[in-house]
């Protein structure tokens, strides 16, 4: 679950129409909503269904809405890193700037969460060259950006190795809906097509299923009743099949084995 916060009349942002100057208060106010309405549709959805998440924060989310970041740290959820803002892409900073960037988020999350957060996530997906080699030497063991595998898979960085736990680009409502346009019902189609074909695969080898969701986009009631029926669907077919976990506890578990 992303939780994100993007900045006023500049930088980036998910547009769900073309956006005229700043500030574009159509684009802004539709983000907005996610952390006002959106999220807490959903996360009475996931209490429902007694599913945990990996909580992607923003650091900034800790100024801006913190109520949100606390709902999901009572469940008891996974808090990951997930740089300062979604209005600032990582992968274009040097290295300097990056590493601050990296350093100041994680301090953040620290100091709230009374822990550092084991797993990153760059906003919009974007690493430079040196990005899992910074992420490694501030101490992180997993990251999310790397969509190319279903299992984890280690990562060789200058200083050590850091894993990287399967993160859906497909079964994500960002491309999908904002970039191929598609809408709510064609998305919770995908994932319980997924969700059959890995199942099945799941007979022969594990596999990791992730679904990456943003509150401003699924948490909209029009969209937000085909995701219902998409989870409760996995839920009850999935049974004791399916493991329902977060991204941490996929790194803690691959870790043990020792491969």
């Amino acid at each position: 679950m992303n939780l994100e916060c993007f900045s006023f009349g500049e930088g980036l942002g998910a547009e769900l129409s073309y956006g005229g100057p700043q500030p574009d208060i159509l684009n802004y106010a539709w983000r907005d909503y996610g952390n006002r309405v959106g999220v807490w549709r959903m996360i009475e959805l996931f209490d429902r269904l007694g599913m945990p998440c990996t909580a992607l924060v923003n650091s900034e989310m800790y100024e801006v809405a913190p109520e949100v970041v606390a709902a999901f740290r009572d469940r008891g959820d996974e808090i990951a890193g997930h740089g300062r803002t979604n209005a600032e892409m990582q992968g274009v900073f040097p290295e300097a700037e990056e590493a601050r960037l990296i350093a100041e988020a994680t301090g953040t999350v620290t100091r709230h969460e009374g822990r550092a957060p084991k797993g990153w996530l760059g906003p919009w997906i974007s690493q430079s060259r040196g990005t899992p080699d910074l992420l490694q030497e501030a101490g992180y063991d997993y990251l999310l950006d790397w969509c190319h595998d279903d299992q984890p898979v280690w990562m060789e960085t200058r200083n050590g190795r850091i894993l990287s736990v399967p993160y859906p680009q497909e079964l994500n409502d960002i491309p999908q809906i904002v970039g191929r346009k598609h809408e709510g019902r064609e998305f919770a189609d995908m994932i319980v097509d997924a969700f059959e074909v890995m199942l099945a695969e799941s007979e022969r080898r594990p596999l990791v299923m992730g679904i990456a969701l943003h509150a401003y986009l699924m948490g909209q009631p029009h969209r937000f009743r085909h995701l219902e029926k998409a989870l409760e669907y996995i839920r009850d077919k999935g049974g004791k099949r399916v493991w329902w976990t977060t991204a941490g506890a996929i790194n803690d578990h691959y870790r043990a084995l020792d491969l």
